[in-house]
């Protein structure tokens, strides 16, 4: 009875199967032909005859096997090349071996007589040439097709988004055997999702798929980065991105249980039935005791986390401002008060009536953020005490706006100076080296040193304040986590921050570790070093950001020429050329590999310790432009913070 059961079951199954393929094996979407530069070949010749074999070897091809490639014919000169890839969401083999035969007969068509030729489908890839082309990278053509797909409604954001999300996709694909991946994004506010797709010919290595990313996302026009949708096509790669979802990728399902076979003991049906029952029962006992027993752990926590930050709260009571003393302090927000404007709300100088100057933050009522977050960074900063982060003095919290009160630093910020062309000559060699010096400092202290472990998240040269002596101090703790004693590392869902200071596997994976703040601390060294901006970079030699520049000019023997014209006179070239490499061994991509902040400090201060070679820094997207230029595309400017507030 057993058996029988088993047997309707499986048989119900396949027949489900075999309607829903035949449902989805739909007629494939023919994209873009290229064979006009190629050679030509003689009808009637070994040639054309091969062509035709592979052609229709193609056509019948079983493509759940390997090889994908196939070479036809005996004689060398007269051998063809093909290859073939089906999309890898494309679960369904119907669909795959009718776009393969589709384009069998199409290429044939459209390219008559031609050596050469790709054909490319929404679902499928065919190509074949006289040359060998398996294990060869060719990224000799691209062909960018836009799409009807644009953004509905007004969002600066989405091109960081675009670009974000393209770089990681390349980063997964390369490192898969499938050169496969998709994901879907949105951004902050915006209901409007984005869905990319990124895949390469499964026969390229890592780094010859990642180089084919590349040249596909430079390809991609400026005007299409994110606000308008489309693909670039390349020989080896493709890369596609829209804002509806166009691709159908989930897990392989199980297979099926194959129907028991004749003259076997029914009995042994049930007892396998009954022990994988058992399993399956034993393991949701085990998760399900787990569960109870770490929300009950988890409750005690945030109940002492609660009754801690009550306690910070009462003994902060004494630094609350109220908002009439505030607006009398600020000539009531007047704009010749205004200091300036960030992520988070707009920033005011302010005269208390004993004659004290103090800087206003004052939030933005859209910002997000409610009471109790604000609460919580006001405990975190009024517990941060060192020379070089901004002191907080105080606060407003009177029905919707919430002010925060620091002391006033008259030189404004960083960027002010070192991007300005005329301003930055103030900041001679010394000046540089006491401010990247007491940055590290501070940063030193959030990691190690104070009451609390503090991972900053945003450190940048606008976020880097001056003194009336030209000392640092660093601002802006909105983004700032509280880390535990033990805690390494911390994983969230939103990433906030500001692209090019964000290091990779935050901005990949949502992986923030005091190594996050080491290689932001590396960004910035390398442009007070340079006087150049890592975001909105622009030089000839193929280099997309700052950082990549200096990883060129490391490999080439040419560090010098980073260094900011405006210190030649001043700079020793051996104590630059350590900074440089300073920098680098910050901005390294793995993690792991670039050093603690305790560690740059001791390098800073001695010029005797031997310091590791650096490796590769994190990759960025760029673009090519007609003069061979490229630019930083996944950067926001300086003063563009991408925000968000989040309980610590």
């Amino acid at each position: 009875m057993v058996s029988l059961k088993c047997y309707v079951v499986y048989l119900c199954l396949c027949i489900s199967c075999l309607l829903i393929q035949t449902i989805e094996a739909a007629a494939p979407t023919y994209s873009f032909h290229d064979c006009e530069n190629s050679t030509t070949f003689t009808a009637n010749t070994s040639y054309g005859s091969n062509l035709q074999s592979l052609l229709s070897s193609f056509s019948s091809y079983d493509v759940t096997k390997d090889p994908f490639y196939i070479p036809v014919g005996r004689e060398v000169q007269n051998t063809v090349f093909g290859l073939i890839m089906c999309r890898g969401d494309i679960m369904n083999t119907l669909i795959c071996q009718e776009c393969v035969r589709n384009a069998s007969s199409e290429i044939s068509r459209r390219c008559r007589e031609k050596k050469r030729a790709i054909i490319w489908y929404d679902e499928c890839m065919l190509r074949y040439s006289d040359k060998p082309i398996y294990l060869i990278l060719d990224e000799t053509s691209s062909k960018f097709l836009p799409s009807s797909s644009s953004l509905k409604e007004e969002n600066d954001g989405i091109e960081l988004l675009w670009a974000g999300m393209i770089n990681n996709l390349a980063v997964q694909a390369a490192g898969l055997p499938k050169k496969f991946a998709v994901s879907v994004q949105s951004e902050g506010s915006y209901s409007q999702k984005l869905y990319g797709l990124v895949q390469c010919t499964p026969d390229l290595s890592a780094s010859n798929c990642t180089s084919c990313f590349q040249k596909a996302i430079a390809a991609t026009p400026v005007a299409y980065k994110g606000k308008q949708c489309g693909r670039v096509l390349l020989p080896s790669c493709f890369i596609r991105y829209e804002f509806f979802r166009f691709f159908n990728y989930t897990e392989a399902p199980p297979p099926l249980l194959s129907p028991p076979p004749p003259g076997k003991n029914k009995v042994s049906s049930v007892i396998i039935i009954a022990i994988v029952a058992s399993i399956i029962a034993f393991g949701l006992l085990l998760g399900m005791g787990y569960y109870f027993l770490y929300g009950r752990a988890k409750k005690k926590y945030n109940a002492l986390i609660e009754e801690n930050a009550a306690k910070d709260m009462a003994s902060i009571e004494s630094m609350q401002f109220s908002f009439k003393s505030i607006e009398i302090a600020t000539s009531k927000f007047s704009d010749c008060n205004k200091l300036g404007k960030g992520g988070f709300g707009e920033v005011y100088k302010g005269i208390l009536i004993n004659g004290k100057e103090i800087a206003v933050k004052r939030l933005s009522k859209r910002s997000g953020q409610g009471a109790e977050e604000f609460k919580n960074e006001v405990v975190l900063v009024a517990k941060l005490q060192h020379r070089n982060l901004v002191r907080l003095l105080g606060f407003c919290l009177e029905g919707e706006e919430k002010i925060l009160v620091y002391e006033y630093v008259p030189n404004k910020s960083l960027d002010y100076f070192l991007f300005d062309p005329k301003k930055r000559d103030q900041l001679d060699w010394s000046i540089r080296c006491n401010i990247i010096g007491g940055i590290a400092r501070g940063v030193l202290y959030l990691h190690e040193d104070s009451r609390l472990k503090v991972i900053h998240r945003d450190l940048k040269a606008s976020n880097v304040l001056l003194d009336k002596n030209m000392n640092p101090k660093i601002s802006d703790f909105g983004m700032a986590k509280m880390f535990g004693v033990d805690q390494i590392q911390g994983n969230t869902a939103r990433i906030v921050g500001t692209y090019g200071y964000m290091a990779p596997e935050y901005a990949m994976e949502g992986l923030y570790s005091i190594k996050s703040d080491v290689f932001s601390f590396g960004v910035l060294l390398l442009e007070i070093l340079s006087g150049r901006r890592n975001t909105g970079f622009r030089l000839i030699d193929y280099a997309p950001s700052l950082v990549q520049y200096a990883w060129q000019s490391w490999n080439q023997n040419k560090v010098l020429e980073l260094m900011d014209p405006s210190m030649n006179d001043s700079c020793p070239p051996n104590e630059f050329l350590r900074y440089i490499h300073i920098g680098l061994l910050c901005v390294q991509e793995d993690a792991n590999k670039r050093p603690t902040m305790s560690a740059v400090v001791l390098m800073l201060k001695s010029d005797s310790l031997n310091l590791a070679q650096p490796q590769r820094p994190a990759f960025f997207v760029g673009r090519f432009t007609e003069n061979h230029e490229i630019g930083i595309e996944i950067c926001s400017v300086n003063a563009i913070t991408i925000s968000d507030f989040l309980p610590r």
